[in-house]
């Protein structure tokens, strides 16, 4: 395993992220304790997670199966960097009381006392904004994390799906009150189908010393192989893939790409984890296996070498806008 600091930190973590999204919907306890353990094994040090995974009613119960692993000693907390978020309403039914979600001091210092119970440690790594409040200003929201840094319950904030000017106001503002080190991540979603985030979010993120976390590296499956699988009768495109198929001009693109990869021998969704760890900025992609074999496909991305011909035709499959202002200045 390969590995970088986040951003402008001094904290050093694995170029793949361990994505448990699928603990409890998808994964049940026992193998996802045994996906963590693989990742560890791998070398992969940093987990993250949301206080709403588990969603609907079972909101919370991807950081307890989280916690129940941790529970089990052998270091492992001490070997993970864990990130969790806050934001979302963690009611069953939907129906938040006022001031239980969102980013206001309030629900900060609750959810993280709830995260923390939960995951059954005492400090969360890597605190992050699941999504911009267009209610709570920032002096608020630092105020609280100042907070919860002093009282050892956080070391780092960070952000998840904020556009490149609020990331660049959540900094200057915590710059102009001090003490405060601001945002020292961004996770986004950024992949070869979707590469808007290179317009604005990934050039603020640099500009400001973010490490950047892709979150859907594969697009829903879209990049997974996923026409190959469908001839092969392996499994259907479900979800984000399937809408994105029922473009034809989708479907040939990804035919496009897939036969690419074919002729260069690699298997779709590690080249396209590869893709990633290629670009500028980016700390490493969210994999989220539901499987021990599906972790054992990604951290073989990362030994991938991706040569300059097959990277300058993925380009042409799969074009970014170009950089940041000339894309949309001239």
């Amino acid at each position: 395993m390969e590995y970088t600091q986040l951003g402008r930190t001094g904290l050093k973590v694995s170029r793949l992220v361990l994505g448990t999204m699928n603990f409890g919907p998808q994964t049940d306890e026992a193998d996802s304790h045994a996906i963590m353990d693989a990742a560890l094994d791998a070398g992969i040090n940093f987990f993250d997670t949301a206080n709403v995974y588990g969603w609907g009613e079972n909101k919370g119960r991807t950081e307890e199966i989280i916690g129940s692993w941790f529970a089990k000693g052998g270091e492992r907390r001490d070997k993970v960097v864990l990130a969790t978020k806050v934001y979302g309403n963690m009611a069953g039914d939907g129906a938040a009381w006022p001031n239980h979600d969102k980013l206001s001091a309030l629900n900060i210092r609750r959810a993280v006392d709830a995260s923390l119970k939960r995951l059954g440690t005492d400090h969360i790594d890597v605190y992050q904004f699941h999504h911009v409040d267009r209610n709570t200003p920032f002096e608020e929201i630092w105020q609280a994390v100042d907070v919860l840094v002093q009282q050892g319950k956080i070391l780092y904030a960070g952000s998840s799906n904020f556009p490149g000017y609020k990331i660049a106001q959540a900094n200057e503002i915590a710059a102009r009150r001090g003490g405060t080190i601001g945002l020292v991540s961004e996770q986004c979603l950024y992949n070869l189908a979707e590469r808007r985030a290179e317009m604005e979010v990934i050039p603020a993120a640099r500009e400001y010393g973010l490490g950047v976390i892709p979150w859907s590296p594969l697009h829903g499956g879209l990049l997974g192989g996923v026409l190959k699988k469908e001839a092969q009768g392996v499994r259907r495109a479900s979800g984000r893939a399937a809408a994105a198929l029922e473009d034809d001009g989708v479907r040939a693109q990804v035919q496009a790409y897939e036969s690419l990869l074919d002729k260069h021998g690699l298997e779709p969704g590690e080249a396209a984890l590869a893709w990633l760890l290629t670009r500028p900025g980016v700390t490493g992609p969210i994999v989220g296996p539901r499987t021990a074999e599906q972790l054992q496909s990604a951290v073989r991305a990362v030994e991938l070498e991706l040569s300059d011909e097959l990277l300058a035709g993925l380009d042409e499959v799969f074009p970014g806008p170009g950089p940041s202002p000339e894309a949309f200045a001239w």
